[in-house]
């Protein structure tokens, strides 16, 4: 074992006047606190704040080391289940950002790379990450920092004061923590270990009464009892060259609690992720643990839990479990969490469940790829036989289960598969009945209705297509369109089902129409349920989702603007399913003796364009209306999914004939039906006569011979029109983003819609 850095605690009792201030032989290092308190007027909050500091490198001239800063805090409400959380980052973030993700640290999902490097070439950083509203200092006489306004400082007498004010949130707090406990040192006499092997010094002063003032809604209320938490940990490199080395990261993980992420520069990269807890319990009894775990096969690299009893003597344990239970999933990350925790210390006797105040705690930053959930929770259980209960703070972060846009978006069709089942039950109660064919002013309209009948003839027909899954970007649109103007889309999360009833109402309909025998890998609904009660079905699920535009976070005005453009919607899918229909067969003959295809081409993408451009265009304006966006915004994010939706049928008629991923349709399905799609329509005017006869010779035979098949696919291949239309959607997308850009302040939806566009545009399904 290498000796500890001559600037750690010795032996013994550790002088917080000496280190509590930073240390120059740590790369990382970080300061804590946590605190839980009642408020005059009754309120029940808690809030967290750690400030970091990491080595970034050296000033070419003076060759002294140079610092990262970075600073985060949440306040929580547990009666009012409210979370409120800023991320703050100093001025060299977006360069460092730029570092990790050239050195392969960034996402898993190159697009998001993209989209996000695009930000920081800027000069900024996503919201909700901000840069520092003014300079930062960290005292080195005492502790003493300030990080652009956030202040956290050690008095004369040993108190803390800490002092926070964010206006946009309209929250802060001017708090003392008054330490009741000696310091406490963790893991092995303090010394834990980062997941690369690197040693961290790690102690913390587990009880501290809080006073002072909160501010929330606004107000400024007086605390009236509380009691809070600090510790402080530091360590990683401690060699000159090491310590020397950029770091690429935009920020430390928060918290870290034993190590960030894997910083070494080896080739193959292991993501390690960790569970954390800090206890207040009965009996002034404290209890902090964390564990580290292997995020590949979950297995435990390095754990630690500390007892402190209520005289101030601890005790140390490596045998402990912190078992995740239940399951939360964010419609934001769609990251799932757990919402509760059984810790197990047996040689302490400590066996306790943790249970969160609310689910969602969870902290959005780029600092931390780009979530981790810390929060509240509850404590009941025992502790050597006597019942406890107390208050405490987890954290979970690291675990990353949405590593790309891929299982994104099967994160998002499974939340849509339960919005779904929520609005439209296989088996409705009356209450769940009424509110989908009747009211509550007019219950009446129940009266001798068979629930299980309405179960099985309208609603089993609908849910028959819709939960064998679909792509469910529909459903995302109008929740990111939300976000993105800086609103809120959890408080319209019930929409997820709507853009789906809507999509499986037209899918049902069209296979009638089409004498279709096959939708999403199974059978048709009207070869399961008969045309009569499948074409009423996919009917009713058009007009099932209009509960769902019922909202009180939406005025009157904005509830008509809703109603206009989702019957917008409506009246262009059905004008474009009657052109569909009845096809473009009859402007064949003159396109072949012309050769101009100008007129066919615009036709083939007016059909595109009404039945699935239009439909994501409204989608999109609607969460923008909701969200408060401006006139410009709600058109420039309309216009940017209409593109979308475009590109996405024409993508679609491409990977027709280059063929699908997983083979999930055949290759030249559309040349064996006859359709005159994109390729076909520019294919007319790269061909001489000849060509064009002859193509519209075999399309009207419909082939089902490869050979044929092969044979039309290699000539719109070699004529370059699969290309033309290729380079057609990227052109379309990207035009409307470039439009849209600068009308939207620089966030993580922001980056995901950017992101978004490019999934569309590469995608293989």
């Amino acid at each position: 074992m290498s000796p500890l850095p001559k600037d750690w605690p010795s032996p013994g009792k550790i002088d917080l006047k000496v280190h509590d201030l930073p240390h120059r032989s740590s790369a990382t290092e970080w300061w804590y606190l946590n605190s839980h308190f009642q408020t005059a007027d009754g309120r029940n909050l808690s809030l967290f704040a750690a400030f970091f500091r990491i080595i970034k490198g050296q000033h070419p001239e003076t060759k002294a080391t140079e610092y990262a800063h970075s600073f985060t805090w949440a306040l929580t409400d547990a009666d009012g289940k409210v979370y409120l959380a800023d991320s703050r980052v100093d001025p060299s973030a977006p360069k460092m950002g730029l570092e990790r993700i050239k050195k392969g640290r960034g996402s898993r999902d190159p697009r998001l790379n993209r989209a996000i490097t695009e930000i920081l070439e800027r000069g900024k950083v996503p919201q909700p990450d901000r840069m520092f509203d003014g300079p930062v200092h960290v005292g080195e006489r005492r502790l003493e920092l300030d990080f652009g306004g956030a202040r956290l400082e050690r008095l004369d007498d040993g108190r803390y004061r800490f002092s926070v004010d964010n206006q946009r949130l309209r929250a802060g707090c001017e708090i003392i923590l008054e330490p009741q406990k000696p310091v406490q040192r963790h893991g092995d006499d303090g010394v834990v270990k980062g997941h690369g092997g690197e040693d961290m010094f790690y102690y913390f002063i587990p009880r501290n009464r809080v006073t002072g003032t909160v501010t929330y809604n606004g107000s400024v209320l007086p605390i009236v009892s509380g009691q809070g938490w600090y510790d402080h940990e530091f360590g990683g490199p401690t060699n000159d060259e090491r310590a020397a080395t950029p770091a690429d990261k935009l920020g430390p993980s928060p918290q870290g609690r034993g190590g960030c992420d894997d910083e070494s520069g080896d080739e193959e990269r292991v993501d390690i992720a960790w569970n954390w807890c800090s206890l207040q319990l009965d009996g002034n009894l404290d209890v902090t643990c964390f564990s580290l775990q292997r995020v590949a096969d979950g297995k435990v690299m390095h754990q630690w839990a500390v007892v402190v009893d209520a005289e101030g003597k601890s005790s140390s344990h490596h045998d402990m479990q912190m078992t995740p239970l239940g399951n939360w999933r964010s419609t934001r990350t769609f990251f799932d969490y757990p919402t509760r925790w059984q810790l197990r210390v047996p040689k302490a006797g400590v066996e306790l469940e943790l249970t969160a105040a609310f689910a969602d705690q969870e902290f959005v930053t780029c600092i931390s790829k780009p979530a981790f959930w810390e929060g509240r929770v509850d404590a009941r259980g025992t502790v050597n036989g006597r019942a406890v209960g107390g208050l405490g703070y987890v954290e979970r972060s690291g675990f990353e289960p949405v590593k790309d846009l891929d299982q994104f978006f099967t994160a998002v069709g499974e939340e849509v598969r339960k919005s779904v089942a929520k609005v439209i039950p296989t088996s409705p109660t009356a209450d769940e009945a009424r509110a989908l064919v009747a009211s509550d002013e007019r219950p009446h309209y129940m009266d001798g209705l068979d629930l299980d009948q309405i179960g099985r003839a309208l609603i089993k027909p609908i849910r028959e297509i819709a939960d064998r899954g679909g792509k469910s970007w529909r459903s995302y649109a109008a929740l990111a369109c939300c976000d993105v103007v800086q609103g809120d889309s959890r408080k319209f999360v019930q929409w997820l089902a709507m853009p789906e009833l809507l999509h499986v109402g037209s899918l049902i309909v069209d296979d009638v129409q089409d004498r279709s025998t096959v939708r999403r890998g199974g059978p048709t609904a009207h070869l399961i349920y008969g045309e009569p009660l499948a074409i009423n079905a996919g009917t009713a699920a058009y007009f099932l989702t209009q509960k769902l535009l019922v909202s009180d976070e939406v005025s009157n005005a904005n509830k008509v603007r809703l109603y206009d453009l989702y019957f917008e919607v409506m009246r262009a899918g059905h004008a474009g399913q009657a052109v569909d229909l009845d096809g473009l067969a009859h402007e064949m003959p003159q396109v072949i003796e012309s050769g101009d295809s100008t007129w066919l081409e615009k036709r083939v993408l007016a059909t595109h364009r009404l039945k699935a451009a239009v439909p994501a265009g409204c989608l999109a304006r609607m969460g923008a209306v909701v969200g408060g966006g401006s006139e410009a915004q709600i058109e420039a994010v309309g216009n940017f999914f209409e593109a979308l939706g475009l590109a996405f049928q024409i993508v679609d008629d491409v990977l027709n004939l280059r063929g699908f991923k997983n083979n999930l349709k055949c290759r030249g399905e559309d040349i064996s039906n006859g359709v005159i799609t994109l390729p076909v329509a520019k294919a007319m005017a790269r061909l001489d006569g000849e060509g064009r006869r002859a193509l519209w010779r075999t399309l009207q035979s419909k082939p089902t011979d490869p050979v044929i098949v092969s044979a039309v696919v290699e000539k719109l291949e070699t004529c370059g029109a699969v290309e033309a239309c290729a380079q057609d959607a990227r052109d379309l997308v990207e035009r409307a983003w470039w439009k849209a850009e600068p009308l939207l302040e620089d966030s993580m939806p922001k980056l995901m819609m950017r992101a978004f566009g490019w999934y569309v545009l590469e995608r293989h399904y």
